[in-house]
């Protein structure tokens, strides 16, 4: 069975927040996604405010329909956001206030008792964890033993090899062959620990499919490549072709 789509709409905020207006509607493009058969709607709500706001948390809450899934850090202010709130999945994430974007997966091994702590408060009012890391086998285990149900794993080193016509053969083929390959051996443990699998953070149409063959992964969080299609085909549309890119198993 295909993996599931959530689409990150942290891109449409952005663009709102450029010029601190009303426009473009975050709700609408949530809608938009789910009418075109995203199976749920990520959102990254920072500690700056970049581009998700708290408001926007809690109309999504109201408006999605089929899976909210909420990345934040693992503070107090990021964690009371979401017991008040309630969205249906919880994903951990690091944060710098200096980077673009988020650059690599959450140190659960090194911030065990923060990670522990964070997945027990959300736990608790029966909120879906998940916490982004790494591809390594010492993460997974500490992400299983800091409880969290889901983990999802950075796909950041496999999109930047497969970025350019580099990757297409030698060396760069070799190296993207080789992060396929240590994704599918992170995605089996994961698995083997009762975990369920997730994956993102660079994906396009053009580098997904051979990360959707791999079976234990039964999620994928897409963003910045799908708002970046939409300008020149529509939301929707740019929905609809990377659920079929997903879709070739």
């Amino acid at each position: 069975m295909p993996a599931k789509l959530n689409v990150n709409i942290d891109h449409v905020a952005t663009i709102r927040e450029a010029r601190k207006t009303i426009e473009p509607s975050i709700i609408t493009a949530a809608v938009v996604c789910e009418q075109a058969g995203a199976h749920g709607i990520t959102v990254h709500i920072r500690q700056d405010r970049r581009h998700i706001q708290d408001r926007d948390i809690s109309l999504l809450r109201e408006v999605v329909t089929t899976y909210l899934n909420v990345e934040m850090a693992t503070g107090e202010e990021m964690i009371n956001i979401a017991v008040q709130t309630k969205p249906d999945a919880v994903s951990l994430v690091p944060e710098n206030p200096f980077e673009i974007t988020t650059e690599g997966g959450l140190d659960v091994v090194k911030n065990s008792e923060s990670v522990r702590a964070a997945v027990n408060r959300l736990r608790e009012v029966g909120i879906f964890t998940s916490i982004f890391i790494d591809p390594e086998m010492r993460q997974i285990e500490a992400a299983k033993n800091a409880g969290a149900q889901q983990i999802e794993l950075c796909t950041a080193e496999y999109a930047e090899l497969t970025l350019s016509a580099r990757a297409a053969h030698g060396e760069g083929l070799e190296k993207a062959q080789a992060e396929i390959e240590r994704l599918k051996r992170a995605a089996a443990f994961a698995e083997s620990l009762g975990l369920i699998v997730a994956a993102g953070h660079g994906l396009t149409y053009r580098n997904i499919r051979a990360l959707a063959a791999i079976p234990e992964i039964s999620e994928f969080n897409i963003g910045h490549n799908i708002i970046s299609r939409a300008v020149f085909v529509g939301l929707y549309k740019a929905v609809e072709e990377i659920i079929r890119a997903i879709g070739v198993k």
